[in-house]
Formats: C-alpha cells, sequence, structure tokens
C-alpha cells in the first residue's frame, strides 16, 4: 500500500513553535522560554467564545487557520485522546456531587473542534473524526487518500493532541505533545504544490533499518522545505520538494 498527497497548505502549534517560521528552528537548541502559552490565542474569535474553549480545541483551531484552508472544503479532524482533560473533570464533578458546566458538557464530544471550526467559518461541508490509538495520524491520512479518490477536491486533515492526566499517564508513552497540525491536502496529479508526501507499508526489516520519524522533523521538514524521511506507525514516511 502506498499513498501519495500534495499538500497545498499546512499549518502548525505548539507551545515552543506557534507558527511556520518557528518549526524552521526546531533542530536548534534555543534556551526554553520560562513562560510558555497554555494555548493559542485565537485572535480571530471573539474572547467570549474563545475562553469557552478547551485547550485542545484552542490547538486544533489555530491549526486550521494556519492552515488556511478554502470556504468550502471537506475536513477530516483526528485525535486519540479527544477531550480527555475536560472529560475527567467531569468525572470530577459526579464524585464530588458537584453540578455539571453545561458547555464543559457540550464541548465534551470527540468532534469538538470540528463542530466549532464549521460553525466560525460558517462552513456546511462533511467532516470526519478519527481517533485510532498510536495509529491515530495514519488512520486520518488513509480516510483523506479515501476521499480524495472519491472526490479530488482538495480536503483539509487537522491532528492534535495533548498529554492524558497524570491518572493515565502510566497507560502510554508519548512524546512531542502537546502539539496540532493541519494540512490542506490534493491528489498527487495536481500541480498546485511542490510539497509531496508519500506514505507506504514497511516490514520488520525495514522498520529497524530506517529512523523513526517524530512530529517535529515532519514540520521541520515542511517549514525549511526539506526532504525528510522515516518511519511512523510501522509506515515509511516520505516528504519530498520539486
Amino acid at each position: 500500500m502506498q499513498l501519495t498527497f500534495n499538500i497545498c497548505s499546512w499549518g502548525a502549534w505548539s507551545p515552543q513553535y506557534q507558527q511556520a517560521e518557528d518549526w524552521k528552528h526546531w533542530l536548534e537548541s534555543a534556551p526554553i522560554q520560562e513562560e510558555l502559552p497554555h494555548s493559542p490565542k485565537l485572535a480571530q474569535v471573539p474572547a467570549m467564545q474563545r475562553r469557552r474553549y478547551s485547550k485542545l480545541t484552542k490547538m486544533q483551531l489555530e491549526a486550521a487557520f494556519q492552515c488556511d484552508a478554502p470556504t468550502p472544503c471537506r475536513s477530516i479532524f483526528a485525535s486519540r485522546h479527544g477531550e480527555l482533560n475536560r472529560t475527567l473533570g467531569l468525572l470530577d464533578n459526579l464524585v464530588e456531587q458537584e453540578p455539571l458546566s453545561p458547555t464543559a458538557f457540550s464541548q465534551s464530544v470527540h468532534n469538538t473542534a470540528s463542530g466549532i471550526y464549521s460553525i466560525l467559518k460558517g462552513d456546511q461541508s462533511s467532516s470526519t473524526s478519527i481517533a485510532a490509538s498510536e495509529e491515530t495520524l495514519l488512520q486520518s491520512f488513509i480516510e483523506a487518500y479515501g476521499q480524495l479518490h472519491q472526490d479530488p477536491a482538495p480536503l483539509m486533515l487537522v491532528f492534535g493532541d495533548e498529554p492524558v492526566p497524570e491518572i493515565y499517564s502510566q497507560f502510554t508513552d508519548e512524546t512531542g505533545l502537546p502539539v496540532s497540525m493541519a494540512f490542506v491536502l490534493s491528489p498527487i496529479n495536481n500541480a498546485s504544490s511542490n510539497a509531496t508526501l508519500s506514505i507506504s507499508y514497511c516490514d520488520n526489516e525495514a522498520l529497524a533499518s530506517t529512523q523513526a520519524l517524530s512530529y517535529g522533523a515532519l514540520l521541520h521538514g515542511l517549514a525549511n522545505q526539506r526532504n525528510v524521511s522515516g518511519t511512523l506507525s510501522n509506515h515509511l514516511w516520505k516528504l519530498s520538494f520539486e
């Protein structure tokens, strides 16, 4: 199996690398700021609205806004853990026999970010939410490939996750979080982009001899328009530029 895409535009956010320009310096050992932002500012959204959003929702919206997808545009929102931090807060409220916040309850579902994005953009295009454990990013690209095969019009893929609450940390081993990233993707025969991403299956021998690819390395390559490759979710990912 091999999946190929054109990356028409992209955006990404993490506390230390908040814009595309920042990801150019991902490999540099710059001193970490003492006060890193907890979440994006989301200046495009009125304060009374954005104060209700969770950190994860703000991260995904920020990456999507940076990506600047056309309207209308289909979307895929992917997150392994989704609104887990918000849901745990609601469970704590139940244990303490405290009233539940209607806003927190309504925004504790896995497709919170996709719903809010569609409202903010006034976009009624179809949107798919993906959660697939450690393979969430991979499965979201598989979903994108299937949709593009059916309809070649560009679509937007948004991925985001933050560390799980401390009570669940023993069950996960994840690096590179919190991070969000978004891509406008089109079929490989679309000549509107010089960035190409291919994803192909790796057997055990190839996995053992190939360097792993991190989220940061992928975004660093995009920011610098530099070819990168490596393994992620038992697949070989290759980013190339014409």
